[in-house]
This record gives C-alpha cells, structure tokens and sequence, in this order.
C-alpha cells in the first residue's frame, strides 16, 4: 500500500526537500502553507517528477483556523496520513522584551500550539489505524537558553520526546529533528543578519532530511544531522549550564 505523508511549510527549505525526498521514496502527499499559488506550483512540480497524489491545503498555521483546517486533513478517513511532518516556522529578529507582543503571540502559535494540534489529531488517528510516524521539526537551538525560539523549541524536542515513548504499545513513533543553521528562506524571511556565521556550520536542506528519515527508520527519537551538530549538542547538554548560557549569551 503507497503510504501518505503530511508536511507543513512544503513550499521551501525543509519542508520542500520532505516532501520531494518522501515522493522520491513513492510517498503521495498532502502539501501544507500560507500561499497557494506556491503550492501548486510545487504539487504540479512534483507530481509531474515522481508521479505521486499530491494534495493541497492553504493554511496559515498562526491561527486556529488554519490549525483546524490542517487537523482536518489528518483526520480524513478517506486519504490516511501515515507520517506527519511539523516543519513549518519562522522567528523573529528581536529578542523577546523588545518585539511586540502580537508577533510573540503568533509565534507561540505557529511553533508550539500548531505542532501541538497537529500531533493531537494525528496520534487520535493513527492509534485507531495501527501506528503512524510524526517527524517534529525542532532544532540545536532546544539545548541552549537563546531567546523564546529556543523555549518553543525545547517545548516540543521535550513533548516528542515523551510521545515516541508513550506511545510507542499503539506503535507510534514520534521524533524531534533538531538541525543547526541550514540554507533556506527561514533566516532572510526573519530579516536576521547571519553574515558573520562560518561556513562549516551551514547544512543543506537535503542533508538534513536524509538524516531524519534514516533515523526514523531506526527508530531514534532525536535526531541532530551531521557530526559537528551532535557534538555541539552534546557540549551543551554535558557542560555546566553556566557555561552554556554564557556562551549562548555571547554568540548572540
């Protein structure tokens, strides 16, 4: 049976290479962002390359509605979905205490309440199938104290954490991906300046994703792309936590 995955922010970075490494491996999809003129310019893109059903869902995932409207597919019983993909994100180029509150809200949405609705809906459904995966976009940043993007995203490396354990006795399997810096629209977008970081420290989109979905098939709960990152990570997960925030501190 062709399995069906879902992937939020499809249009580009992560979320692109997902859904057309998943369509290489014969996976149909269901194809998820704000803009749809992008997605199907990217759904006709990929079903004209590998063939597969490629569905489209307009949703801004800072809101509830769009939260809804995503859950919804999830939970369609004609088209099951056997792997969530939570991708879609975005951050903000202030630190908290000097953005405005409005945009603090909306980020809160798409990355902590949006992945939190997604995963609702998709272990309610997969449980009464037999099993499913979710992959959780997460990053390095969840080991260090920088900021509210790096408090969203210990909130959910933490929440996939416990559900890949969990459960695992209805066979699902959950995993946070926790990349480093990585060459997409993600940064330009925010309006952030990362001029100043080294090359070696960049990743490329499609390195990122074989990386993840090698681990999910060996069932690994995290996982942290290329072996500076995993380094990095353990540094900051060994280390005194004083060290660590000081030296986050300074990287600002």
């Amino acid at each position: 049976m062709t399995r069906r995955a879902l992937v939020t922010g499809a249009t580009s970075g992560i979320g692109h290479a997902f859904a057309v490494e998943l369509a290489k491996r014969g996976h149909n999809l269901v194809i998820v962002a704000r803009t749809t003129d992008r997605l199907e310019s990217v759904a006709a893109e990929i079903r004209t390359k590998y063939r597969v059903d490629v569905g489209v869902v307009t949703a801004d995932l800072s809101t509830l509605e769009g939260m809804q409207t995503a859950a919804n597919a999830l939970t369609d019983s004609a088209q099951p979905v056997d792997l969530l993909v939570n991708n879609a994100g975005a951050s903000l180029a202030g630190w908290f205490g000097t953005t405005d509150i409005a945009d603090e809200d909306s980020q809160l949405n798409l990355l902590v309440r949006a992945p939190m609705h997604l995963m609702d809906a998709a272990i309610k459904t997969m449980a009464g199938r037999g099993g499913g995966q979710i992959i959780n976009v997460s990053s390095v940043a969840a080991f260090t104290p920088r900021g509210v993007y790096s408090a969203h995203k210990a909130w959910l490396l933490n929440l996939s954490r416990w559900a890949d354990v969990h459960y695992d006795d209805v066979n699902i399997s959950v995993q946070a991906l926790c990349p480093g810096f990585v060459r997409t629209e993600f940064h330009q977008r925010g309006d952030m300046d990362v001029s100043d970081v080294p090359r070696w420290m960049w990743l490329k989109p499609e390195q990122v994703v074989k990386a993840s979905l090698t681990d999910l098939a060996h069932d690994r709960a995290v996982s942290i792309p290329s072996l500076r990152y995993k380094f990095l990570a353990f540094l900051a997960r060994h280390l005194p936590a004083g060290v660590v925030t000081r030296a986050a501190k300074r990287g600002r």
